[in-house]
């Protein structure tokens, strides 16, 4: 009966229309008060502990602050020229360096829609300007967009990690393969198509333009060291990696590139200054920066964009909590678990199911909210069957990609349609043909479990964990 009540009031409130942080917290504060002891008093303490208590979900504001600046700050510009340097002279290699480009992007944003609008707005109008079909373009970059959320440092990795009290590290860890596999995948393929159509490509710049392009790019390239490099080798946690990246972000878009914030139309080098004169004054600057910024406009606006959207998900995470705690309290994942696993439903049976309800709940629900509510149920049945929670997790993940680009709440499909001023039906058909390739990809990453486990076992050896 209570499990009855729970899923049938949040599905109800879903169905409504009401937000889903309100229907996950309304359904659990119903639940409560008509099957369990708790007073009102505990729930406003379960809600205070849901975000507290959970030291990994501090990365979360600071790697969407960190998005932020970079989204603005002009890293995803040269991201794009370093990409379209590296691999634009070959077949399709305009569709390649885009891809490319969100995966550079996916690793110092954690966000899905976020990749899509930073690299998507840029690329899409320059591959049809060389030749590409629109509908080409805009499959390709909301396909890729979804690296996002699997090319670590993620934020639904960080969720999962937050449901199922899993490491966030090792959740990092095994992404990375799956996220490059995939990266390849999308390029092989756009490879083959570019040759069957006679797709375009762009003249090799020379060693010393990739250079140059790849010397431009490379202040948001060593955000990618320092937070996986202080990640993988053990001298940060996500959440101290992700306070250095917010701080970094910042410098490098408001005092480096100058692209926002109060240097915005100050050169780097005067005419006629020598090196040494340059840097003293570059460095005099910094401290002026720091001051400033605190009353800059554009900077303002980032840090509140960037608020608006931490608070948003906090709100979702601290409610979705609230409803896991009901479910543990009640006992119902224990319950659904004792059900499938009597009946005899093996290891392999069970993830077909798992992918199955995740592709449906993906078409209506964002996945940080998937996450919360499906994670606790799922997690003990298959520790239970004897699969790995981090597994679990990169499978979860994936799905979360796939949900990412099936209407009507693929939040990519909705970005892709803004920066092209083309209709949602339009976006969905322009993504479908590329599709294909992430649901191969999720069968890969289901039944072969070292595609995920494979570096954070290497890692974890190397450092006398495991033997």
């Amino acid at each position: 009966m209570t499990i009855a009540v729970l899923f049938g009031l949040l599905f109800l409130c879903m169905f409504m229309g009401m937000p889903i942080a309100i229907a996950l917290g309304l359904s659990s504060v119903a639940t409560i008060l008509m099957f369990s002891n708790d007073s009102l008093a505990s729930i406003s303490l379960k809600l205070f502990e849901a975000t507290s208590e959970h030291y990994t979900l501090l990365a979360i504001p600071f790697f969407i602050l960190s998005s932020a600046f970079l989204s603005t700050g002009g890293v995803a510009r040269r991201l794009i020229n370093f990409a379209i340097d590296s691999v634009g002279h070959v077949k399709g290699g305009l569709a390649m360096a885009s891809v490319m480009a969100c995966m550079l992007f996916a690793a110092v944003s954690g966000s899905s829609p976020a990749t899509v609008a930073a690299i998507g707005s840029i690329v899409i109008v320059g591959m049809v300007k060389a030749g590409y079909p629109k509908a080409f373009a805009a499959g390709v970059i909301a396909n890729a967009g979804t690296l996002g959320i699997l090319i670590p440092p993620s934020i639904v990795m960080l969720v999962y990690a937050a449901a199922t009290e899993v490491s966030a590290s090792r959740m990092f860890m095994a992404g990375f393969i799956p996220g490059l596999m995939m990266g390849g995948i999308l390029m092989l393929a756009i490879y083959i198509v570019a040759r069957i159509k006679g797709l375009p490509s762009q003249p090799f710049p020379g060693f010393a333009a990739l250079a140059f392009s790849g010397a431009r790019a490379l202040g948001g390239l060593m955000l990618i060291i320092i937070v996986l490099g202080s990640i993988y080798g053990g001298v940060a946690s996500p959440t101290e990696a992700a306070s250095v990246a917010a701080v970094y972000a910042w410098l490098v878009s408001v005092w480096g590139y100058r692209d926002i914030g109060p240097l915005k139309d100050v050169a780097w080098r005067k005419e006629g200054e020598n090196a040494l004169a340059m840097l003293a004054r570059n460095l005099v600057l910094l401290p002026v920066v720091m001051v400033r910024s605190f009353t800059d406009k554009e900077v303002n606006h980032v840090v509140k964009d960037a608020a608006k959207v931490s608070i948003m998900l906090l709100f979702i995470i601290a409610n979705a909590m609230l409803f896991a705690h009901v479910l543990t309290t009640e006992r119902i994942p224990h319950t659904i678990a004792e059900t499938i696993v009597a009946w005899g439903l093996p290891a392999w049976g069970f993830l077909i199911v798992v992918n199955i309800l995740l592709l449906i709940a993906g078409n209506f629900m964002e996945p940080s909210a998937i996450l919360l509510i499906m994670a606790p149920i799922l997690f003990p049945i298959a520790v239970q069957l004897g699969i790995d929670p981090i597994h679990l997790g990169i499978i979860m993940v994936v799905n979360m990609e796939i949900g990412m680009l099936t209407p009507p709440v693929g939040l990519n499909l909705f970005v892709t349609a803004g920066i092209t001023g083309e209709s949602m039906g339009w976006a969905i058909k322009a993504a479908l043909p590329w599709l294909g390739l992430l649901l191969i990809f999720l069968i890969l990453i289901t039944y072969i479990p070292q595609i995920s486990l494979f570096l954070p076992d290497y890692l974890d050896s190397l450092r006398g964990y495991k033997s």
